[in-house]
């Protein structure tokens, strides 16, 4: 894997074992494949993609705009079927040793507390990983760095940002943006929701944008001490200014949503007000230590095709949707797994893999528009009812689906996207 510098690092031959779901996989007969597949961003999402490429013996390049792996946080919530993902990769246990394993989480009122809690426990039929793990993202791709950095034929380079992107019958081409060029075979974006790789193919990535900015607040307090019964991760419902509270393995986090029309400097500077009345409310006393916090608008948006010709698309550079449930990432993920392994096929020349890959491209999109959007949205429509009728209604199904297992597994199934990926019962 090179350094930014263009050194290489030194890597073992034989790589890592490979768990036999992901095993690397030789070319069946014929000369080794040379030319790599070319993947746009160093997030989650092309790490990922690039690692199962790797790990099918498929040279890869990834292209990383930044000078360094992203420090951000960002996403924070990994599902079961992603850690089952990730165990095929090598890096799950790895991840959870630096996460905190959630087996719960709950639906609060502002005022008066908790409502009903979930136990992912009852899919312990369903997955090995029958929790959700609270990790920040950039915890997990320096493993999947490290992972790549292994394997022969991989190389993550810094400072290069793709701008455009330009393909024939035989190769694909990432033109950066200082005018340098990259030949790959194919071209795998997870270059984010402003992807230039979609602009420059002119993909129409259609949808809507909330009307609220969402807030977020990550707090150096241990909020279990001022809230007993809190779950890690809490949807907390109210008519008038709902919230969720999410544990990480460093911070406490709290999204608010937050009206359009104000300056995001007027929000931030208020936002210790809104905390007083928030502790006023759920009947915490102390203030709360707030390490910092960010205000960022949310979209729900879709590409109209995640494969064009060499290229495609994933992770966000594909489809955006709000942070309720905590599906971008995790989908983001999926996608990048069940791209990347029809593409190691259809590289090494496998009957039927390129029409392998356009299956999986069209599922991928049919899930982001019919499951991932669809839930997300939901959830925010279910954190904001304020018809009292509605609302009491909405509190009582949700007591009723806690109270019985058969219930709270088909709703968990659901929630925690095992639905999106395979035929339950």
């Amino acid at each position: 894997m090179s350094t930014p510098t263009g050194r290489t690092a030194p890597r073992d031959p034989a790589g890592p074992s490979a768990p036999r779901d992901l095993a690397r996989r030789a070319a069946p007969g014929g000369p080794a494949v040379r030319t790599p597949v070319l993947v746009a961003g160093a997030g989650p999402v092309g790490l990922t993609a690039a690692l199962v490429l790797a790990r099918a013996g498929v040279p890869v390049t990834v292209l990383e705009a930044g000078d360094a792996l992203a420090a951000e946080s960002r996403a924070s919530t990994f599902h079961p079927p992603t850690l089952e993902m990730l165990d095929g990769l090598g890096v799950a246990d790895a991840l959870v040793a630096r996460g905190l394993i959630a087996r719960t989480f709950q639906y609060r009122d502002r005022r008066t507390g908790p409502v009903a809690e979930l136990d992912l426990a009852v899919l312990s039929g369903d997955t090995p990983y029958p929790y959700r793990v609270q990790c920040e993202q950039n915890k997990l791709t320096p493993l999947l760095a490290d992972a790549l950095a292994e394997l022969p034929g991989a190389e993550l380079r810094f400072g290069c940002k793709v701008a455009d992107v330009r393909q024939d019958e035989s190769s694909v081409t990432a033109v950066l943006n200082d005018g340098r060029t990259v030949r790959g075979s194919h071209l795998l974006a997870a270059d984010g929701a402003h992807s230039a790789v979609r602009h420059s193919l002119g993909v129409g990535f259609e949808g809507m944008t909330y009307p609220e900015r969402f807030l977020v607040a990550s707090l150096d307090e241990d909020l279990t001490t001022e809230l007993p019964g809190l779950a890690p991760i809490a949807y907390v419902l109210d008519p008038d200014e709902w919230l969720v509270l999410l544990r990480t393995p460093d911070h406490w986090r709290i999204l608010l949503p937050t009206p359009d029309g104000t300056s995001d400097e007027d929000e931030l500077a208020g936002l210790e007000e809104r905390l007083a009345r928030l502790r006023a409310d759920m009947g915490a006393e102390r203030p709360w230590r707030v390490a910092h916090a960010s205000l960022y608008r949310v979209h729900q948006r879709v590409a109209a095709g995640f494969r064009q010709g060499r290229v495609l698309l994933c992770g966000d550079a594909a489809h955006v949707n709000n942070p309720l449930g905590g599906m971008g990432m995790n989908s983001g993920i999926h996608d990048a797994v069940l791209l990347a392994t029809p593409l190691a096929a259809l590289v090494h020349g496998e009957p039927g893999a390129d029409a392998a890959l356009d299956a999986a491209a069209e599922a991928r999109r049919s899930c982001a528009l019919t499951y991932v959007g669809a839930q997300t949205h939901r959830n925010w429509e279910r954190l904001r009812v304020r018809d009292p009728e509605a609302r009491a209604e909405l509190l009582a199904e949700l007591r009723a689906t806690a109270a019985d297992p058969a219930r709270a597994r088909g709703a968990l199934l659901r929630s925690s996207m095992i639905a999106s990926l395979r035929p339950v019962s």
